[in-house]
């Protein structure tokens, strides 16, 4: 690992070392700015906001697991349609989103959790050739394709946003 990541958060350095174990072809990028929202990352890349792969997290209510939607940052996530697939919802707090991941909101990546949670991919990022989405910091973003992302989390796609 270089020296350089050592400097970085230890979100960001597990979400890089999880990309190179697996062989992914694209090292995580550090940004200058922050990158909390879809509208920020797409700007800052230089990229549409759908090609931002955003990392929603709710509570299942029935075992407290995490579930995490990923979803096309000009999207957004329909409840009852996640429930349908998971179970009973609630909201994930950002105390519970950094015990159940090890991230802060804002830098959820897709991989690397604390504790792996159910995962759903939104088929409208198949959309896209090329997606972008955290590397475990609002600071840090990587490349991929939605096949890509599908085959790292090993998540099903799904109709998981609203019409």
């Amino acid at each position: 690992m270089s020296a350089v990541l050592n400097e970085r958060p230890e979100g960001f350095q597990r979400v890089a070392r999880a990309l190179a174990e697996r062989g992914h072809p694209h090292e995580p990028l550090w940004l200058e700015v922050s990158a909390r929202t879809s509208q920020e990352a797409a700007e800052a890349l230089g990229v549409q906001v759908g090609q931002i792969a955003k990392s929603v997290i709710f509570r299942r209510k029935a075992d407290e697991v995490a579930v995490l939607v990923v979803t096309s940052g000009d999207k957004r996530v329909d409840e009852k349609k996640v429930a349908a697939i998971v179970g009973a919802l609630g909201r994930a707090d950002a105390d519970f989103v950094k015990a159940r991941t090890g991230f802060t909101i804002g830098g959820v990546s897709p991989l690397a959790h604390a504790t792996p949670p159910v995962t759903l991919i939104d088929r409208e990022l198949f959309r896209f050739d090329e997606i972008w989405a955290a590397a475990g910091h609002p600071n840090g973003v990587f490349r991929l394709s939605p096949a890509q992302l599908e085959a790292l989390t090993g998540a099903p796609v799904a109709d998981v946003v609203q019409a």
